[in-house]
């Protein structure tokens, strides 16, 4: 399959983890992929990767939390490939992220903490619509989690945040012909779920799953494809659970 050929994709917090596997996939469906990170050795060893294959990546360094870096970022596409199609919103802190309260994280901590989880994808979303706009619409995916509906403390009020975000923007987006859309996937192996969560509640999660295991990255790309590529074209503001049946919403 080649649903992205001749497009453009950015991927942010793409160096490594799930957004390097999203950045790949785009990639060998035929996308131009700038690679988006503030991790500028493993950003710059992922787009290689991915040329190494056969795929067109470039690496952009980014602060989605900072107005001016996320502005350079879609400067730097449109200068690069002519043009941005999609974007992918998966920038955010959880590897050694800090665990506390809601009630006594320390401030500075916690406006930090969502200036980039909550408040990047919107400041990377302003960046890119109007040159996405001018090329005749595109389509968003931003990475939530089912964190949103079982309690997660500022990391679920995040999440939650996200899908707010994303059912907002819809409607704003919906006159340029961008749509947007979020995935929520479930317990996912990585590394950072490794560093972050004790390994005995994370068996606790998998064993009440329907299906008995893990999600892997991979369990996340088809989802990641299908909200991007036209084969969505009237699928707009859905929040989809990629999570092995953990989360039932009605």
């Amino acid at each position: 399959m080649a649903r992205f050929t001749g497009k453009t994709a950015i991927v942010t917090g793409a160096a490594q983890g799930i957004g390097a596997v999203y950045a790949s996939a785009l990639a060998k469906e035929g996308a131009n992929v700038v690679v988006a990170d503030l991790n500028v050795d493993a950003g710059k060893e992922t787009a290689a990767q991915i040329s190494a294959n056969g795929g067109t990546a470039v690496f952009q360094e980014v602060d989605v939390a900072d107005v001016d870096s996320a502005r350079a970022l879609a400067e730097f596409t449109v200068n690069e490939f002519g043009g941005i199609n999609h974007l992918v919103n998966n920038a955010a802190i959880y590897g050694g992220m800090k665990l506390d309260l809601l009630l006594t994280v320390p401030w500075d901590y916690y406006k930090k903490f969502m200036s980039v989880n909550m408040d990047g994808a919107l400041n990377v979303t302003r960046a890119v619509y109007k040159p996405m706009r001018k090329g005749g619409g595109g389509s968003i995916v931003n990475q939530s989690s089912t964190a949103a509906w079982v309690y997660s403390g500022f990391y679920g009020l995040a999440k939650v945040g996200i899908n707010g975000l994303t059912q907002q923007l819809a409607l704003e987006l919906g006159g340029s012909n961008i749509r947007i859309n979020a995935i929520a996937p479930g317990p996912i192996d990585t590394e950072a779920t490794r560093t972050v969560t004790p390994g005995n509640i994370v068996e606790d999660m998998v064993k009440r799953l329907p299906l008995h295991r893990i999600g892997t990255p991979d369990d996340l790309v088809g989802a990641c494809l299908y909200l991007l590529s036209d084969d969505s074209a009237w699928v707009t503001g859905h929040i989809l659970n990629v999570d092995g049946g953990q989360i039932f919403r009605s």
